[in-house]
């Protein structure tokens, strides 16, 4: 069987910004002709699924620019260089919602889109919540609202909720049940 893979001639970096780059990669394909990859690089990220005594899940309700819109979702943030994965989920629950927890489960790590991006998400469970003081990043601008799983499961349902990291981490978790 042919190995699946191109090999990479040329990598010209097109954009380099806070949080990602981009490059553009001549290749060779696996039928020999030369193609062109546009990649992003980024450090990868967390996202936090946090969940308190009465199983009702927090939420944060923020602009997103890329879709000129709101969206509701569960707490997310980047990685620093090195960062491990878990020490920066407890970083951003803490940002995002004022919470820390007491028992932190590694639902599952994907990669958020591999036709063009190379971004491991990192998907915990966070329970056990208390107070800590809440300090979002200075562009950063929240609403932290809770809400109960059956509300989530009807939000994802009329297509309020549509964030794949949230509907995901709902999935993982076990909290609601597959949408088809």
């Amino acid at each position: 069987m042919k190995e699946l893979r191109e090999e990479t001639i040329k990598v010209e970096r097109i954009f380099t910004g806070k949080i990602l780059t981009l490059d553009v990669e001549t290749v060779k394909l696996l039928d020999g002709q030369i193609g062109t990859r546009e990649v992003i690089h980024h450090p990868g990220a967390v996202a936090i699924l946090p969940v308190d005594s009465t199983g009702e899940i927090f939420m944060v309700r923020q602009y997103r620019k890329a879709l000129e819109q709101v969206l509701l979702e569960i707490p997310a943030g980047k990685l620093e260089p090195g960062e491990d994965p878990l020490e920066c989920a407890k970083r951003e629950l803490a940002e995002e919602i004022g919470k820390k927890a007491e028992k932190w489960t590694l639902l599952v790590s994907v990669w958020s889109a591999p036709g063009f991006a190379d971004e491991k998400l990192y998907i915990y469970l966070a329970e056990g919540l208390s107070e800590c003081f809440m300090a979002p990043d200075e562009d950063e601008f929240l609403q932290v609202e809770k809400y109960s799983v059956e509300k989530l499961q009807s939000l994802i349902r009329s297509g309020e909720v549509q964030d794949t990291k949230t509907v995901l981490a709902l999935l993982a978790a076990g909290k609601i049940s597959p949408l088809v």
